[in-house]
């Protein structure tokens, strides 16, 4: 596998939250692949506080878990007064069907993957997610 260079050709700093061993076992593996650094959360709780004292590029927040499910982490961390609320949030869950993915997009996520995981569109959603915002020409001009 290729490199898939982060913000400015640097790896990227990922925040994969999962309560499911095997599923952060694989993705910090596909992570790692593409040269970007993974940070394991088994917990919302565990994810809020590190968010809280660690930035990160870019989170990956698993849906259904036990306890604070990634709804109620995504609710929290938008509502936190921190530079850490306008970290890009992809959701991610095997429940496509209870969901549109423009539903996720309204609750405050960037962008949804479904499970299982295709590497090639993680990457792409990742990429598409921490890449810097397009300017128009009018924008340009003012």
């Amino acid at each position: 596998m290729s490199h898939s260079p982060g913000v400015e050709g640097r790896p990227l700093k990922v925040l994969h939250v999962d309560d499911d061993p095997m599923n952060l076992r694989v993705v910090q593996e596909i992570l790692g692949a593409f040269g970007h650094i993974g940070v394991m959360a088994s917990s919302g709780e565990e994810a809020l506080e590190r968010l809280r004292t660690e930035a990160f590029d870019i989170m990956l927040l698993d849906i259904h878990m036990p306890g604070m499910t990634g709804i109620e982490v995504i609710e929290r961390l938008r509502a936190s007064p921190g530079p850490e609320s306008s970290t890009p949030v992809i959701a991610l869950t095997a429940d496509i069907y209870s969901r549109r993915p423009a539903e996720y997009v309204a609750l405050g996520f960037n962008d949804f993957v479904s499970k299982p995981i295709l590497v090639a569109g993680l990457m792409a959603t990742i990429r598409r997610c921490v890449a810097p915002p397009l300017v128009t020409l009018q924008q340009a001009v003012g």
